[in-house]
């Protein structure tokens, strides 16, 4: 016995001695780190607008006087329209620019100023043989079904070679108009109906019904009218989906995602749960076992999420790109732990209103999180200044940090870093030329997917 108890206390003595080393090196680390930071800090480059930036403002603010766009590449028509959009100065004129001769891509991410008759004269004689991408969000003042059918869903594969289609907030649109659009874009791919608020299980089972085995994006986020369950049977039939928004239907349960998760979950790449309050660890747990090649996750304002719940994902998602956390309950050792396994592949984080964030995240980040290019700490108030530069020091690609409401933080951070390239967004007031949609990573559509050459 005496002997057996000399043992323990070696065994003891050694497992003391074993921490304590560790814990010097983790320190020993730490003040290298800081060393490392201090020699490398020589404060940010005054942000300067590119030649085309200041171009395409200028087009922006004369966009009376311009009289063609036909030679205009698709992408810089693009970012004209959505500048336009921004400075709310779109408008019928630059949109019949935009369709004109015969159009590949229009992309208008608000067209609230669009009247029912002025959509009907600029899109009724319009040649959409080659259309291929149509954007037009918030266009419930004019989308109804009867103006869509007389125009741009007139017959049968009238839209032949359409892949993409975003009609959010079109909320005057029922599943009868849904269905006349699915019918005469048979190649569609990817079609985001986010709150088109009149919409039910209806409209989901005729895109079933005539894209199921094609469609690879589906957005419904905010569709209050569709009970998530009673849609189960068409989601069944979309066996190559890749992206899935359901955010803010409240009917959006484990086992929907149980179901959904069972027939497409191998595939699935992009999931946004936000805002569905049924949700609990369960559904972490089937997504962490199943997804292994999910890219995006949005699980913002989840309350019944526990840190069991980011333990899932740690164990099996290791290709996450992009991940929202805002508003959660999760530790700040819960989440180091995610970034140390599963970090190294993190290009957007959002740890908005997350209120356990701390340094051990800060460090995590700093570690392993290389790659990332955007972050959101805003109203996480327990990282210091000096947290702050480890992160943005040693994320040498980081591009966005947004810290609004994090009033512990001084301004001294702006110029006390070696990153010349981060926009520090929240701390105080932006410069002129530095409006958030040249900094705001761009929306894409078909993320995953090549779009198909006619």
């Amino acid at each position: 016995m005496k002997r057996q108890g000399k043992n323990c206390q070696g065994t003891r003595r050694k497992s003391g001695l074993k921490r304590s080393r560790l814990f010097k090196e983790d320190r020993g680390k730490s003040k290298q780190i800081e060393v490392r930071v201090q020699n490398k800090r020589q404060g940010s480059r005054p942000f300067v607008p590119s030649l085309l930036d200041l171009s395409l403002r200028v087009l922006a603010e004369n966009a009376e006087g311009i009289v063609s766009l036909e030679l205009v590449p698709d992408l810089l028509k693009e970012r004209l329209t959505i500048l336009l959009c921004n400075m709310r100065k779109m408008d019928v004129h630059m949109l019949n620019l935009l369709l004109k001769p015969c159009p590949t891509v229009i992309r208008v991410k608000d067209c609230s100023w669009l009247t029912e008759s002025q959509f009907r004269q600029t899109f009724g004689n319009c040649d959409t043989e080659s259309l291929r991408v149509l954007q037009l969000d918030l266009c419930g003042q004019c989308m109804l079904d009867i103006v869509l059918t007389d125009t741009l869903a007139r017959s049968f594969n009238s839209l032949p070679n359409l892949a993409i289609v975003s009609l959010r907030g079109a909320c005057s649109l029922s599943d009868n108009g849904i269905k006349a659009l699915v019918m005469s874009a048979s190649a569609l791919l990817s079609i985001n109906l986010g709150y088109c608020t009149f919409l039910t299980f209806a409209a989901i089972s005729s895109i079933s019904h005539y894209l199921g085995s094609k469609l690879r994006e589906l957005y419904i986020d905010g569709c209050q009218n569709i009970d998530a369950m009673l849609i189960l049977p068409a989601l069944r039939k979309f066996e190559h989906l890749e992206v899935l928004s359901v955010s803010g239907i409240s009917t959006v349960s484990d086992q929907f995602i149980s179901e959904v998760i069972h027939v497409c979950g191998r595939g699935i790449k992009e999931l946004d749960l936000a805002d569905c309050p049924e949700l609990t660890d369960r559904s972490l747990e089937i997504i962490g076992s199943t997804c292994a090649d999910l890219r995006s996750l949005n699980i913002s304002n989840l309350r019944n999420l526990t840190d069991l719940g980011i333990e899932y994902l740690t164990s099996c998602c290791r290709s996450i790109q992009k991940l929202n956390l805002c508003n959660s309950g999760f530790s700040d050792e819960a989440i180091a732990a995610f970034l140390k396994t599963s970090g190294g592949s993190l290009m957007e984080l959002v740890l908005k209103n997350v209120k356990k964030v701390g340094p051990n995240t800060a460090f995590s980040l700093a570690k392993y999180s290389r790659k990332l290019l955007s972050l959101d700490i805003s109203w996480c108030r327990r990282i210091t200044n000096k947290e702050l530069r480890l992160i943005v020091d040693f994320c040498s690609l980081l591009k966005v940090l947004k810290i609004y409401g994090c009033s512990q933080i001084s301004d001294e951070i702006l110029n006390g870093h070696s990153n010349p390239f981060v926009r520090i967004i929240g701390l105080k007031l932006d410069p002129l030329f530095e409006p958030l949609s040249l900094i705001e990573p761009k929306e894409v559509f078909l993320r995953y997917s090549p779009l198909p050459e006619y």
